[in-house]
This record gives structure tokens, C-alpha cells and sequence, in this order.
């Protein structure tokens, strides 16, 4: 609950950065890099936003399926 209140201890990006920063950061995720290092800032704003979480989940559930 501390965390909620307080918000993210790094950096953090806006919905606009993170709509422009999603396709590189699920990218490196779905290679098996370190997105967090590639995006910084990514992790902490999907934790925070359910509508860029959603497009998130969305984009990996596609690439997902794309591969299979």
C-alpha cells in the first residue's frame, strides 16, 4: 500500500513515452534481454496504469500467438 502511495521509486514514463517505448520494450522482454534496462522507467508505469498494462499484455499475447 506504502508503494501505491509513494509511487515508483525510479524513474517513471508517461502513458505518451510508454505508448512510443512499448513495441521496443516487449522486444528485448520477448528475446530474453533485460527490457528494464532497454525501457527504463517501462516496468514502473505498467505497474501503475491499467489501460498501458492492458496494451501491454495485448501486445505480448499477439506476438505470442504470432509465434506458435
Amino acid at each position: 500500500m506504502i508503494d501505491r502511495v509513494l509511487g515508483p521509486r525510479g524513474p517513471e514514463l508517461t502513458c505518451e513515452q510508454c505508448f512510443e517505448e512499448l513495441d521496443r520494450y516487449v522486444e528485448v522482454e520477448m528475446t530474453g534481454g533485460d527490457p528494464d534496462a532497454a525501457v527504463p522507467g517501462m516496468h514502473a508505469h505498467l505497474r501503475g496504469c491499467p489501460a498501458c498494462a492492458d496494451d501491454h499484455e495485448s501486445l505480448v499475447a499477439l506476438l505470442r500467438a504470432e509465434r506458435a
